[in-house]
């Protein structure tokens, strides 16, 4: 209890999945949480649940300038300063081979995982240059491999991440200001399934055998297990780590 009390944590991609595991184990931990997503009703339930005295919430479009900066200025507004961000918020997008993919739906997932991301650094590091803080990416096991047919603009857009995240950690180490990227491997959550999905239209129950069959533990993560240690490193316990690429995926990055 109270790894991250007092600690203002701002969080996109709050509506589902990690991140709203995220909020709910940040406050928790005694962290005050300002929350964001497309989804305006979940937000406001999610809202509720953690109390109005430890959250609050702005839903919006991350890849859009103006809502980065307006999610900024309400967190700040609300809760007088930011100490921790979570780039939490993306996409799986379509599935098809290059030749055949649809140049809107590679467009549309660009803007959310790498603009969404490029955008949360370029609001978020202002907010902590004075005090210092965390920033941690969600990023994914597709950042290291390609794993899996259909999915380029997907596998793209994590390496990129991956680019923004050690790019945003050597301009700002000497500001206090930590940045790594988790990534994880097949979790039990609403993409999982979308993906699952994507790669056995109608039988989606057979692409998870097929996964699980890879994975040296035998099974998918869950948003729980994920989020220990995102929570890690966004406490003050892993004050010496920035750059830093960190998996949790069942030991599927090891072969």
């Amino acid at each position: 209890m109270g790894r991250l009390k007092n600690k203002v944590v701002l969080i996109t991609g709050a509506t589902s999945g990690i991140g709203e595991a995220a909020a709910l184990r940040f406050v928790n931990e005694g962290a005050k949480v300002f929350l964001t997503g497309r989804r305006e009703d979940v937000l406001s339930l999610l809202t509720e649940k953690l109390g109005k005295e430890s959250a609050d919430f702005l839903a919006g479009d991350i890849s859009k300038e103006n809502v980065n900066r307006e999610i900024v200025e309400a967190c700040l507004k609300k809760f007088g300063r930011l100490d921790v961000t979570l780039l939490n918020a993306g996409t799986e997008g379509a599935a098809a081979p290059i030749p055949d993919y649809p140049i809107e739906a590679f467009d549309e997932l660009m803007a959310i995982n790498v603009r969404g991301v490029f955008l949360g650094l370029k609001y978020s590091i202002p907010a902590m240059t004075q005090s210092g803080g965390s920033i941690v990416i969600t990023s994914s096991i597709a950042g290291l491999k390609a794993r899996g047919l259909g999915n380029s603009a997907y596998v793209a857009s994590k390496h990129a991440e991956i680019g923004l995240m050690r790019t945003a950690a050597m301009e700002n180490a000497r500001n206090g200001i930590r940045v790594n990227c988790v990534l994880p491997g097949p979790t039990e959550t609403r993409m999982m399934r979308a993906i699952e999905s994507n790669r056995s239209p109608g039988a989606p129950e057979k692409a998870k055998e097929e996964v699980m069959a890879g994975l040296p533990i035998g099974r998918y993560g869950t948003v729980e297990e994920v989020t220990n240690l995102i929570l890690f490193l966004a406490s003050d316990e892993s004050s010496v780590c920035t750059g830093g690429v960190y998996t949790a995926d069942g030991g599927l990055s090891a072969y």
